[in-house]
C-alpha cells in the first residue's frame, strides 16, 4: 500500500479504479478509494488532501478520527449549577457554563500567527435536565477537541485579532428568547447537537463524576 493510502485510516483497496465520479476534482476517480463508514468513493489523492484539513467525507460529514481545531490552549470551561430556572425549562435548574481565555499570541493555525489576541470570557446557559446534560458533555468534549472557539475577526464588533465562537451556538442569556441569545427557545438543544456533529463531536461512552471544572 502507498503512503497515500496509508494516509486515510479506514479505507479499504477498491480493484476498479477508473470507475465514478470524484466530487472534490470533478472529474472521473482515477484511483478509487472507498470509506468504509459511508461507503462514498473518491480518487485517492483527492480523499487524502481533504483528510489533512478535516477527517471527515466531503459529503456526508461523517467523521474518521477525531478533528482538533483551533481554539487557544490557554482557556478553561468551569461548571456551575443554580437553583434559577430557564424559560421552557421551568422543571429543573440551571447549568452555567463559564470560559475564559487570557490574552495570548496567535499560532501557526490562526489568521495572523505571532501576534497578539485579546483574551476573552464568556458565559452560557442550559438547562439542568437530561437532555442539557448530553449538551454539556458534548460541549466539554468539543471544548477538549479545540472546536469551541477561534481567533479572527468577531462579527458582532468588527474587531480583528480576537477570540471568536467557532459557529457551536451558545445561550448566553438567560431570558429574552433567540433574538437574544436567550429563552425560550424550544428547538436551541437539538440545534447544537447537529452542530456539534457536524464538527465530529457525538456522545459515545458515558462520563463517569464529575466534568472538569466543575463546582
Amino acid at each position: 500500500m502507498s503512503e497515500e493510502n496509508a494516509s486515510v485510516p479506514g479505507v479499504p483497496r477498491s480493484p476498479d479504479p477508473g470507475e465514478g465520479h470524484c466530487i472534490i476534482c470533478m472529474d472521473n476517480i482515477l484511483e478509487k478509494r472507498t470509506l468504509e463508514k459511508c461507503m462514498h468513493s473518491f480518487c485517492v489523492s483527492c480523499i487524502s488532501e481533504v483528510f489533512k484539513v478535516k477527517p471527515a467525507c466531503p459529503i456526508c460529514n461523517t467523521f474518521y478520527g477525531d478533528y482538533v481545531g483551533t481554539q487557544p490552549h490557554n482557556g478553561s470551561m468551569q461548571v456551575t449549577r443554580s437553583w434559577e430556572r430557564l424559560p421552557g425549562f421551568e422543571s429543573c435548574g440551571t447549568i452555567i457554563i463559564d470560559y475564559h481565555f487570557p490574552a495570548g499570541i496567535q499560532e501557526a493555525s490562526h489568521p495572523n500567527p505571532g501576534r497578539r489576541y485579546a483574551g476573552t470570557s464568556r458565559r452560557a446557559y442550559l438547562p439542568a435536565n437530561e437532555e442539557g446534560q448530553r449538551v454539556l458533555r458534548l460541549l466539554q468534549r468539543a471544548f477538549d477537541q479545540r472546536l469551541l472557539f477561534t481567533v479572527g475577526t468577531s462579527a458582532t464588533t468588527g474587531l480583528s485579532n480576537v477570540i471568536t465562537w467557532n459557529d457551536i451556538h451558545h445561550k448566553t442569556n438567560m431570558q429574552g428568547g433567540p433574538v437574544c441569545f436567550g429563552y425560550p427557545d424550544p428547538g436551541y438543544l437539538s440545534r447544537v447537537q447537529e452542530e456539534l456533529r457536524l464538527k465530529g463531536v457525538t456522545e459515545g461512552e458515558p462520563m463517569d463524576g464529575a466534568y472538569p471544572g466543575e463546582s
